[in-house]
């Protein structure tokens, strides 16, 4: 389960927009596109998963449902 608590659920902002605009517009919309992927992973586990960890669906339910540009 650790894939999900990676730095991709937090935001940074400490891009450099100025001195690297693209760089930083395409770190951003990599972050984002990785967020969703994993929120729909995490929609798709079942309660047996869920249960191997140690936790139910309503302890990720929260995160699978944020939309991709929140934290």
């Amino acid at each position: 389960m650790s894939a999900y608590t990676t730095n991709l659920m937090t935001n940074h902002h400490h891009y450099d927009f100025l001195r690297h605009p693209i760089s930083s517009i395409s770190d951003v919309l990599h972050t984002w596109q990785q967020r969703s992927q994993r929120r729909a992973e995490l929609a798709r586990l079942s309660d047996k998963d869920f249960h191997d960890v140690g936790a139910s669906w309503s302890d990720f339910a929260y995160e699978a449902s944020k939309p991709f540009w929140r934290a």
